[in-house]
């Protein structure tokens, strides 16, 4: 299923069941000692609220009729006393789960973060980034509270039951059967909607997603929607998008309320037989005044321990919508990483060998089949062909960014399968037409790729592409503040910090992808001489649309028909009169028209 649409529902691909919830401990039991502390506490403010009913029963059976006014202000005060006490047990507890709370959701969002800076490319060519940033936002904290109050009030919410149970026993044990008579109708609802009920926080997982998934897309590309006065239809789409998410979320919470109005209705039927029994059924010989009253008590006691177990499980059932995704994500295979006994990669002088290499972004579509060529160090190689013939793709496996098809790249005899990533790609200055600017100053954006670097080996860098100039226009030069893409900047400008960036890490091979297709003719001639000095020594691979820009180049190669089609000198192909030569024969005339 194509699941890179904004309008696909993604379907799980591990049902939930016990060991996710297994996992969930793990960071649950880092929190140990605060949610032992926190437990206590909640026992203690709920044995002692307990004792409430009891002092009731003894007020109306013996103070009262007694007329003891002066052990009537005694027990009033005691009455208090376990309120206020209950209270500020309560309260403490609610501020240590608030912090194991928070500090749950900081370990699964850490996990979350350091596993998707490891998957592949593929990853993130198969998902709208909506998608992806929703699991790490939005469905961690749905079940943060859950993996924190949640598992807490679970369990004392059925030590209260037995310590209620218990005291309702002790004061009046038919009564006490009256109570328990509407638990067996519980369970029945409870067991009939329970898959309905997780099949519809599924459903609401996939709308909230897809809502996620063209919300980030749309910010992403207002310009563009603005330009071709397309916001009445892009507001068309969000309303279906949004307007599925609320029949979906109505859906749900139908079922969650189903269990509430139970409870309150059997608490309400129970209470009030207590009464009838009490009071018709049974002699004032049997059961006095204040039992009744105790029991009555006791039985809205006893049945809130269930609502709010019934509450816990709603909220259970909600988390576990969100947790099958979280863990999906976790479970997600980093297939681009350090085999077993990787080496590391030592200083390499850039000596890049192709040997018969196969590769498909998807199995049976090959994009390049048994391709082979040897770069020797130093040599600077230009990649041309039509548009979706691979170009990309082979600078792309350099880098090692997808695992190979078949075959092999040696950089200087390593096998770049077997030595450590970061060793290969620390030896590597990479240079892309889409250049990403960080949110940050121009200085921190170029230092990003070598954080050791001086201030003057970051204007030594900045000039060598032509940036210096242009920076210092600014009135905070290098310190001012850019946002995230570089909005404040221009295409050209981008690119040229981009380029210091790369350049900075004083790469041993570098990989220029179209990376001066937005920067003007003049800058161009500018960057190229200051690049002609830096690439020598350097092994350097150039992708440019503009082929009066690579004509300098020891060799270039015309990538089609998944392989090298042509290979030579500017002159040597255009002496041959095929691919290349009708390629820049075509440019040239379009440029003089």
């Amino acid at each position: 299923m194509a699941r890179n649409k904004f309008d696909i529902d993604e379907n799980l691909e591990s049902p939930f069941d016990i060991r996710h919830f297994r996992r969930a401990l793990v960071y649950i039991k880092k929190q140990k000692k605060p949610m032992i502390l926190a437990f206590v506490l909640s026992a203690l403010s709920a044995g002692i609220a307990l004792s409430a009913p009891l002092i009731l029963q003894h007020v109306v059976d013996v103070t009262i009729p007694d007329k003891d006014v002066y052990s009537l202000v005694g027990w009033s005060a005691l009455m208090l006393a376990t309120i206020v006490v209950s209270v500020i047990l309560a309260t403490i507890r609610s501020r240590i789960m608030t912090t194991v709370g928070q500090d749950i959701i900081f370990d699964i969002r850490t996990d979350l973060f350091k596993h998707l800076q490891e998957l592949p490319f593929k990853y993130y060519d198969d998902r709208p980034q909506g998608k992806i940033l929703i699991r790490v936002v939005n469905y961690v904290n749905s079940v943060s509270d859950v993996l924190s109050n949640g598992i807490i009030n679970f369990i004392l919410e059925i030590v209260n039951l037995i310590f209620i149970a218990i005291f309702m026993f002790a004061v009046d044990v038919r009564l006490s059967f009256v109570i328990l008579a509407g638990l067996p109708v519980f369970l029945g609802v409870m067991l009939l909607i329970k898959t309905r009920q997780r099949r519809a926080w599924q459903a609401v997982s996939n709308k909230s997603s897809n809502l996620n998934a063209y919300l980030q897309e749309s910010i992403s590309g207002i310009g563009v929607t603005q330009i071709f006065s397309r916001e009445q239809r892009n507001e068309g789409i969000f309303t279906r998008l949004a307007s599925n998410f609320r029949l979906e979320w109505m859906r749900a919470l139908r079922y969650n309320a189903l269990i509430p109005f139970t409870v309150d209705n059997l608490a309400t039927i129970v209470t009030t037989m207590i009464y009838l029994v009490g009071l018709l059924a049974l002699s004032p010989k049997d059961v006095t005044f204040g039992v009744i009253l105790a029991m009555g008590s006791y039985a809205a006691r006893f049945w809130q321990p269930i609502l709010n177990l019934s509450n816990l499980y709603n909220s259970f059932i909600n988390a576990v919508a969100y947790l099958e995704r979280i863990f999906e994500t976790l479970d997600e295979p980093v297939t681009v990483s350090d085999v077993p006994e990787a080496k590391e990669l030592p200083s390499i002088r850039g000596n890049v060998t192709f040997d018969n290499v196969t590769f498909a972004y998807d199995p049976g579509v090959n994009i390049l089949e048994n391709l082979s060529f040897d770069v020797k160090p130093g040599e600077s190689i230009a990649l041309v062909g039509p548009t979706g013939a691979g170009k990309t793709t082979v600078v792309n496996l350099i880098s090692r960014f997808y695992n190979l098809t078949g075959g092999s790249i040696l950089i200087d005899g390593h096998d770049i399968s077997q030595v450590k990533l970061k060793s290969l790609r620390s030896q590597m200055g990479i240079m892309l037409q889409d250049s990403f600017i960080f949110s940050g100053t121009i200085l921190d954006n170029i230092r990003y790729g070598r954080l050791d670097a001086t201030e003057e080996e970051i204007i030594a860098a900045a000039k060598t592409v032509c940036a210096d100039e242009f920076i210092r226009e600014f009135e905070q030069g290098y310190l001012t503040e850019v946002n995230e893409r570089g909005s404040k900047l221009s295409q050209g400008q981008r690119q040229l910090i981009s380029f210091a960036r790369t350049l900075l890490a004083d790469p041993r091979v570098l990989i220029l992808d179209e990376a001066t297709s937005s920067i003007d003719a003049k800058t161009e001639r500018l960057l190229q001489q200051g690049l002609n000095e830096l690439l020598k020594g350097r092994t350097s691979f150039i992708i440019a649309h503009r082929l009066s820009t690579i004509k300098n180049c020891d060799r270039i190669m015309f990538v089609s028909d998944k392989g090298i089609a042509e290979c030579g000198s500017h002159d040597e192909l255009m002496a041959q009169r095929g691919l290349y030569y009708r390629l820049y024969s075509a440019q040239k005339m379009e440029a003089q028209v």
